[in-house]
C-alpha cells in the first residue's frame, strides 16, 4: 500500500566519510606535493611551511593557492590506528552525537564508506595496507560502541597506470582485477555486499558509471558547485570529480545512460555530496539554504557532504551543526533528520514516489550435480543479476556472469573446464543490492558438500 502524501518537509542530514585508515605525510612529502602540484621549488623547513601557510612569501600570485592546500587543520593527519581511535572515542560517544539531536530526538549519524588500499606498487603514505583492514576495523569499533545507526557503505580507489600510490585515477577499467575480488571476498569471508556508493577521489566516467548502474543502487557522487574550478589547478576542468554538468539541487536523480551527469532513464539515484574540512568544492551557507528549500518544496531533500577519517571530523559536524541551527531558523516547517546514506536515500526516493519500500533480496543457493541454481527468494534485486563470487581452493577470488533461466527470478552457473572444475572450487557466493536499499548474501561451501 502506498506512503501517505508527505504532509512535514524532511530534510535528511547525511555525512559521508571517504573512510581510508591512517594516512602519513612528512615535511619533506609536503614540499614535493607542492613542488609538483604548483612547480615551486622552495627550501624545507618548518620555518618555510609556516610562512607559506602565513603567505608571507612572494609567490607570483600563487600563495593563496599554495596556502589553501597546506592549511595546519589539512596536515593533521591521523597517522595510526590509535589516533583515530582516540578521535572515534568522542565522535561515536552518546554525547558528542547528541551536541545537537533532529525532531525525532536522534543523535549525529555517520556513514563510514570503507576502502581497500591493494594494488601499490609502494606505501610512502604509510597506509594499512591489505584486504579488509579498515572495513574490519570500523564493524569492530561500530559494534563495540553500540553505533547501531551508523552505516559501512562503499568507496573505492581506481588505481592509476603505474599503480604508483600518490596517484588518482578515474578507471574502474584498469582497476578490475582488484574491484572483483574485493567485492568477491566481501560476499564470501564477511557476508556483506554494498549499496550505497562514494566515488574514490570524487570521480566517475563512463566505466564506472555503467558498473555501478548494475550494482549500486545509490551514489553520492555528485559535486557540482557554483565555484570556479579555476582556483584548484590539479582539478581544472574536471580532470578530478567531473560534475560541472550536474543538478545543483538536492534531490538526486537518476543519470543518463551517455552521460552520468544529467538526468535520464538509469535504474541508480546519483544524489548531491559536497566537501567539508577540505580545499575544494565545500559546502556553505547558501548551499544549505538551497537544501533547506528543496525540502520545503519537494516534500523531502538530502544534504550531504563528506570528509576523510584520517583527519579530524569532528571540527566539521559542528561547523555543519552551526550552519544547520543558523540556517533553520528561516524555515521553522522543515523536519531535521540525522540519517545513514542508505537510509536517507531510501526513505527519500520512496517518499518522493508516494510508495512503500520494497524489501531486500534473499537469495537461495544450491548445487546440482556441478550447476549452482540461485533463485530470488523474496524482496528485489537491483540490476539484472547477482553478483557471483567464486573462491578457489587455491584462495584466489573470481567473479563471473550468470546464465539466465528466468530473468530476475533465476540465474545457473556451470562448473566445468570452461570455467573452474568443480573439484577446484572451494566457495560459492552470491550478493546482491535490493531496489530499494538493503542487501541479499547468500555461500555454498563446494568441499563441504563434496566430501558429505
Amino acid at each position: 500500500m502506498p506512503i501517505d502524501q508527505l504532509k512535514i518537509p524532511v530534510l535528511h542530514v547525511v555525512h559521508c566519510i571517504d573512510t581510508e585508515g591512517p594516512l602519513d605525510e612528512d615535511i619533506d612529502a609536503t614540499f614535493k606535493r607542492i613542488e609538483g602540484l604548483f612547480g615551486v621549488r622552495l627550501p624545507v623547513s618548518a620555518a618555510t611551511l609556516t610562512a607559506l601557510q602565513r603567505r608571507d612569501i612572494p609567490l607570483d600570485g600563487l600563495e593563496h593557492e599554495i596556502a589553501a592546500v597546506i592549511t595546519p587543520n589539512l596536515l593533521a593527519y591521523n597517522r595510526n590506528w590509535a589516533e583515530i581511535r582516540n578521535m572515534l572515542g568522542e565522535a561515536l560517544s552518546p554525547a558528542f552525537r547528541r551536541e545537537m539531536t533532529d525532531e525525532t530526538g536522534r543523535g549525529w549519524v555517520f556513514s563510514w564508506h570503507c576502502l581497500d588500499h591493494l594494488g601499490y606498487t609502494a606505501n610512502p603514505r604509510r597506509k594499512d595496507l591489505g584486504y579488509g583492514k579498515v572495513f574490519h576495523f570500523y564493524r569492530s569499533v561500530l559494534a563495540e560502541t553500540g553505533s547501531l545507526d551508523d552505516e559501512i557503505n562503499w568507496h573505492f580507489h581506481p588505481l592509476s597506470l603505474t599503480r604508483e600510490p600518490l596517484a588518482a585515477a578515474t578507471s574502474y577499467s584498469n582497476s578490475m582485477d582488484v574491484l572483483l575480488s574485493v567485492l568477491a571476498r566481501r560476499i564470501i569471508e564477511d557476508g556483506w555486499f554494498p549499496t550505497t556508493n562514494r566515488p574514490g577521489f570524487h570521480s566517475e566516467r563512463p566505466d564506472s558509471h555503467a558498473f555501478l548502474e548494475q550494482w549500486i543502487p545509490f551514489d553520492y557522487a555528485n559535486q557540482s558547485c557554483v565555484l570556479s574550478e579555476s582556483e584548484q589547478k590539479d582539478t581544472h576542468l574536471g580532470r578530478f570529480g567531473d560534475w560541472r554538468r550536474a543538478p545543483l539541487d538536492w534531490i538526486g536523480y537518476h543519470p543518463h545512460h551517455d552521460d552520468y551527469q544529467l538526468p535520464g532513464q538509469c535504474r541508480r539515484w546519483i544524489f548531491r555530496c559536497l566537501n567539508v574540512g577540505t580545499r575544494l568544492r565545500q559546502l556553505t551557507e547558501a548551499d544549505v539554504h538551497d537544501a533547506f528549500r528543496d525540502a520545503l518544496t519537494q516534500g523531502s531533500a538530502i544534504l550531504a557532504f563528506a570528509d576523510h577519517d584520517y583527519r579530524d571530523i569532528r571540527p566539521d559536524v559542528r561547523h555543519v551543526r552551526m550552519l544547520l541551527e543558523k540556517v533553520g531558523r528561516d524555515y521553522p516547517a522543515v523536519r531535521l533528520r540525522f540519517s545513514g546514506a542508505e537510509e536517507a536515500a531510501r526513505l527519500h526516493t520512496t517518499a518522493l514516489a508516494n510508495e512503500t519500500p520494497d524489501a531486500p533480496p534473499e537469495f537461495s543457493i544450491e548445487l546440482e550435480g556441478n550447476r549452482v541454481h540461485v533463485r530470488l527468494a523474496q524482496g528485489s534485486l537491483f540490476g539484472p543479476q547477482p553478483f557471483l563470487a567464486l573462491k578457489a581452493l587455491s584462495g584466489q577470488y573470481h567473479h563471473d556472469n550468470f546464465d539466465v533461466v528466468e530473468p530476475g527470478r533465476h540465474w545457473t552457473y556451470v562448473l566445468d573446464e570452461q570455467t573452474l572444475p568443480l573439484s577446484d572450487v572451494d566457495c560459492v557466493g552470491v550478493g546482491g543490492a535490493g531496489r530499494c536499499g538493503g542487501y541479499g548474501v547468500a555461500r555454498i561451501v563446494v568441499g563441504d558438500l563434496q566430501h558429505s
